[in-house]
């Protein structure tokens, strides 16, 4: 989980991070996000709307095993719905987000 937190820190610091549901949105569009990532405790109709617009654009999604006040204290913006805008960092995330599932659900 810490690496996680680490690297979206890291992702935000370098400008790659997309926060919230109107501008992931736009940046699916614009086919400029590599994946999008949504927090555990987002609602269930702005997921269900998200993972819809992911799957019309094509882009890749993934459960965060954090809360939005959790991604909060990381990006520095409350969001449920988060978007990387770089294709190496979206895969090490992507990859960090299985991981920490597979480590949270053998607690």
């Amino acid at each position: 989980m810490n690496k996680l937190a680490s690297m979206l820190s890291l992702s935000k610091k370098a400008g790659k991070l997309v926060l919230g549901f109107d501008v992931v949105k736009e940046a699916l569009e614009k086919k400029t996000a590599g994946l999008v990532l949504l927090a555990k405790d987002l609602s269930p109709k702005s997921r269900k709307e998200m993972v819809l617009v992911c799957e019309k654009n094509g882009a890749r999604y993934k459960d965060l095993p954090l809360t939005m006040d959790e991604v909060w204290f990381v990006a520095g913006k409350r969001a449920g719905i988060i978007a990387v805008a770089d294709e190496g960092l979206a895969n090490k995330l992507a990859q960090l987000t299985d991981d920490a599932i597979k480590e949270e659900s053998q607690l």
